[in-house]
């Protein structure tokens, strides 16, 4: 992925990106916003800099897409900072520097490693990612509190899961994703029984693999071609490709751009028309009554990819709000980052702790005893955050409240 700078001179200075930018907010540094960052890319671009005097504050953006939001003239930050990222990895980084971040990503993106990772660490008492980790990955002190893994490992029992009505709607092809596949089996589970619910058959096809999501965001899109082509074969025979992680969706629905150099271009484009976050499918899905009726006070947290990258914002409340006895409290910012942001709270512990102060704030303001998170990052993050503030506050998928509601867990 490579920088246009037709891309970068979009970018009128105006400053209506400045509040809805995480580090600007934190720091008041014009480096660390995006109308900054963006000039630091031009002189780099230009030659005016070295990539290694821009890569603090690149390394710095959460890549929340916030700003892409704000901004009036249309600046495609999200590309931007992904072609910028793959700039600093091959002009600023050493060798020894990229081998250890791509080993990293690799087994947070591999479940088979992920899981043996964390059950390691469990066995060994290890309750926080260990600082040689992340200092070698050029951090300072982690803030990141290791998951642990669930009681009960989560396997499905077929590949495919029948609709509740026949003929199905659609045949929806599940993706199953790594973070979501080791540590979210239950939202899974609830997102098969509330896509049944609505009429949909849902495949679960072997051979996956990663999205490529981490691979972008960090600058190596080589590797994140490699993951993509798999899912291609995975997911042919589909209708659509449901995703319930927000940073997976939308990267895959950016698919063409990723392969817009390349002879697979076309089919890219194909599969990103199918990709399809869950709250899309089932937003206007005809649902039966709700078998409970519990009273709930819920906040959503607006994922970040989910809101800025795909414009998914109505979708998943509108859902909610179609439960009899919920309360739907609206937080301040709800649309700003919570500073997990992939492993960049592994990266930048600082910026990410915080937007992570922020954000628990926000929660506790409105009294509510459940946050909606559609995003595993989002979720660990606030479900930490939470835990350190002494806030006996659930963080749960939309799905997850969902599915107890309908009584859709298979």
């Amino acid at each position: 992925m490579r920088l246009d700078q037709r891309d970068l001179q979009k970018c009128i200075h105006c400053g209506l990106c400045l509040q809805a930018c995480p580090t600007y907010v934190s720091t008041g540094q014009e480096a660390e916003s995006p109308r900054g960052r963006i000039y630091l890319m031009r002189q780099a671009m230009e030659g005016r800099i070295e990539w290694a005097q821009a890569r603090p504050h690149i390394d710095a953006c959460m890549g929340c897409l916030g700003c892409q939001t704000a901004c009036p003239s249309g600046v495609p930050y999200a590309k931007l900072i992904e072609g910028a990222r793959a700039e600093v990895e091959r002009h600023a980084r050493t060798p020894f520097q990229r081998f250890v971040r791509q080993q990293a990503i690799a087994r947070f993106t591999n479940p088979t490693h992920l899981r043996l990772m964390l059950r390691l660490a469990g066995a060994l008492g290890i309750q926080r990612t260990p600082r040689g980790m992340a200092q070698l990955l050029g951090a300072g002190e982690s803030a990141v509190r290791l998951p642990r893994l669930p009681a009960r490992a989560w396997r499905p029992t077929q590949t495919v899961y029948p609709a509740a009505t026949q003929p199905p709607k659609a045949r929806v092809g599940l993706l199953l994703g790594c973070a979501m596949q080791v540590l979210f089996g239950r939202v899974h589970r609830a997102t098969i029984g509330m896509l049944t619910l609505a009429g949909y058959e849902v495949h679960l096809p072997r051979n996956q693999g990663c999205c490529g999501a981490l691979w972008v965001h960090n600058g190596y899109p080589d590797q994140a071609l490699r993951n993509a082509r798999r899912l291609f074969a995975a997911f042919r025979e589909m209708d659509y490709i449901a995703v319930n992680a927000a940073g997976c969706g939308s990267t895959m629905k950016e698919y063409g751009l990723l392969f817009s150099k390349t002879p697979d271009h076309a089919e890219a484009e194909r599969f990103a028309q199918r990709v399809r976050d869950v709250h899309e499918l089932l937003a206007d899905a005809e649902l039966p009554t709700p078998t409970r009726d519990d009273s709930l006070c819920i906040t959503y947290h607006d994922a970040c990819h989910l809101v800025h990258g795909q414009g998914i914002r109505e979708q998943p409340r509108a859902l909610l709000k179609r439960l009899p006895n919920v309360k739907l409290v609206e937080m301040d910012g709800a649309d700003m980052c919570c500073g997990s942001a992939g492993i960049y709270n592994l990266l930048q512990p600082k910026l990410a702790r915080d937007a992570l102060q922020r954000k628990v704030r926000a929660i506790q303001n409105t009294g509510a005893t459940i946050v909606a998170s559609a995003n595993p990052g989002c979720t660990l993050w606030i479900q930490q955050g939470l835990q350190e503030a002494g806030a006996p506050i659930e963080v749960l998928h939309p799905m997850e409240i969902l599915a107890k509601a309908y009584n859709a867990m298979p």
